[in-house]
C-alpha cells in the first residue's frame, strides 16, 4: 500500500485539534472530534502520532506547533513593540494612566528599573535599652533632626548645634 502523498481532511482537523487544544483535550479526544469512531479513535490517535505509520501527520503536527510558537512566542523586541503600541493607543485615547503603565512596564523589561526589597527580622522590643537609644539618634541624625524640629536648612542646623553647647 505504502505511505500516502497528502494528508486526508481527517488528518488535518486531528492535527489541528491535538495542537490548538494541546494540554486540554487528550489525542484520543482530538481523533473523535476530526470524526473518528469512538470504539476506535484512541489506537487511530495513537498511530497518528506515530512516524512509522504516518510521516506525512506527525511532519504537519510539527509544522503546525512551530506556527503556534511562532505567534504566541514573546521576544524582547516583540514585547516592547507591543508594549509601545499600547501606550501609543492609551494616549491617543487619552488614557494617560495606562500609558504610563505601558510605558513602565517597558522600561521595566528593558531593564531600566531595579526594584530592591530590604527585609529586615526583629522588633523594637527585643532591643536592649541603649540600643534603642542609639537606634533613635542615629535616626534622628539622619533626618537632621535637632530638639524635636526637622531641619533641612544646613545653616540651621549649626545654629542649632552651636546654640546647644553655649
Amino acid at each position: 500500500m505504502g505511505v500516502p502523498r497528502k494528508l486526508t481532511d481527517k488528518q488535518i482537523i486531528f492535527v489541528k485539534e491535538l495542537v490548538h487544544n494541546e494540554g486540554r483535550i487528550t489525542a484520543t479526544e482530538a481523533a473523535i472530534n476530526a470524526g473518528y469512531p469512538e470504539a476506535t479513535a484512541r489506537s487511530k490517535a495513537s498511530m497518528l502520532q506515530n512516524p512509522k505509520y504516518y510521516p506525512l501527520v506527525v511532519d504537519y503536527a510539527r509544522q503546525v506547533r512551530e506556527e503556534v510558537q511562532k505567534k504566541y512566542d514573546v521576544d524582547i523586541y516583540r514585547h516592547f513593540k507591543e508594549l509601545q503600541k499600547i501606550r501609543e493607543k492609551a494616549l491617543e485615547e487619552g488614557s494617560y494612566s495606562a500609558a504610563v503603565q505601558a510605558e513602565v512596564a517597558r522600561g521595566k523589561a528593558a531593564g531600566l528599573y531595579v526594584e530592591q526589597k530590604i527585609i529586615k527580622h526583629g522588633k523594637l522590643d527585643q532591643l536592649t535599652e541603649g540600643e534603642l537609644d542609639e537606634k533613635i539618634a542615629e535616626l534622628m541624625r539622619e533626618m537632621k533632626i535637632v530638639e524635636g524640629e526637622l531641619i533641612d536648612d544646613p545653616k540651621e542646623l549649626l545654629k542649632k548645634k552651636t546654640s546647644k553647647t553655649k
